[in-house]
């Protein structure tokens, strides 16, 4: 009930639950006092198919128990759990806390498995079957809804198998991906370059640059116009990282295909793709796994040698 800023759906709630299960007690109360008129021979006078009878007999007293018993135990829920509006309950349970404390026991009885891959690196963890194994698991199980069973996406998610990385494919930069997650935003830039046939030119020079089909001329007219998307692309069309700009030159576009009519829709209206945090969903040794099973789909970047 925290969405309102008044108590009066918590107070109604609770007028409404309790007063139903009071309601109930009521009636049978009243059904066991009250005398229906009945005949000489205990029936009410009503008859249905000729020689059917309704008696005048009262409830079965197992199954007024019942009944109470039912009523008795909704009253003690009710008091020992949430129910009631906005009060919490006597035990002070709650959905997400049962959550967490499961997926705490959850992890503690796998603690041992992943205790044999510490001190590996993420390499040498994508050359372990038994890590391998587990992170496809962990795979199928959170990441395959969006990027596919064998990791090769679809339109709007990445195919995670290719060299195609926007935010870095690095060991490292994958861990934080999955941990963290990421927002990236293609901007509508259509107003930045001009008028409708610059934006033709512009997406010509774009598909230019990956050897895509593409109008020459056009391509070379809209060379100059790229200048607006360098900003974020880079002057080469190599992309940027740390912006989760994608490298224009390798001929990969996730969210449709390489072709004049998709690349004028991007820059016309632009585009928002979210890949939601995953870091209070596994542990640190489970994140390391599925790290390792991600860059070793194909895709993955050496990381880069340590200074000395």
């Amino acid at each position: 009930m925290s969405d309102f800023t008044s108590n009066f759906w918590s107070v109604y709630i609770t007028v409404i639950t309790l007063g139903g299960v009071f309601a109930c007690l009521l009636l049978l109360w009243y059904s066991g006092r009250a005398k229906a008129q009945t005949l000489q021979d205990n029936t009410t006078g009503h008859v249905w198919d000729e020689d059917l009878r309704e008696m005048n007999n009262p409830l079965p007293r197992w199954w007024v128990g019942l009944f109470i018993i039912t009523c008795v135990f909704g009253l003690a829920y009710l008091y020992l759990y949430p129910g009631l509006g906005s009060y919490a309950g006597s035990l002070g349970w709650t959905q997400t806390g049962q959550f967490e404390r499961e997926v705490e026991r959850g992890n503690e009885q796998v603690a041992p498995i992943y205790a044999e891959f510490a001190g590996k690196d993420t390499e040498a963890l994508a050359r372990d079957a038994h890590a391998m194994a587990i992170g496809d698991r962990l795979f199928m199980n959170n990441c395959a809804q969006c990027h596919g069973s064998d990791a090769r996406g679809s339109t709007g998610f990445p195919d995670l198998t290719d060299r195609q990385w926007n935010w870095g494919g690095t060991p490292a930069q994958i861990e934080e991906t999955i941990a963290k997650g990421r927002t990236g935003i293609m901007t509508p830039m259509a107003a930045a370059v001009g008028s409708p046939d610059d934006v033709r030119n512009v997406a010509n020079y774009v598909l230019s640059l990956s050897g895509a089909p593409h109008d020459s001329l056009r391509a070379s007219l809209g060379r100059e116009k790229f200048v607006v998307c360098a900003a974020c692309h880079g002057v080469d069309g190599k992309g940027n990282p740390l912006l989760g700009a994608p490298n224009l030159t390798t001929g990969i576009f996730s969210h449709g295909p390489v072709i004049e009519a998709h690349v004028v829709d991007m820059i016309n209206h632009g585009k928002t793709g979210v890949m939601p945090a995953w870091e209070s969903k596994f542990t640190p040794e489970q994140l390391k796994v599925l790290t390792a099973y991600v860059w070793g789909k194909g895709g993955g970047v050496a990381a880069a040698p340590a200074a000395n």
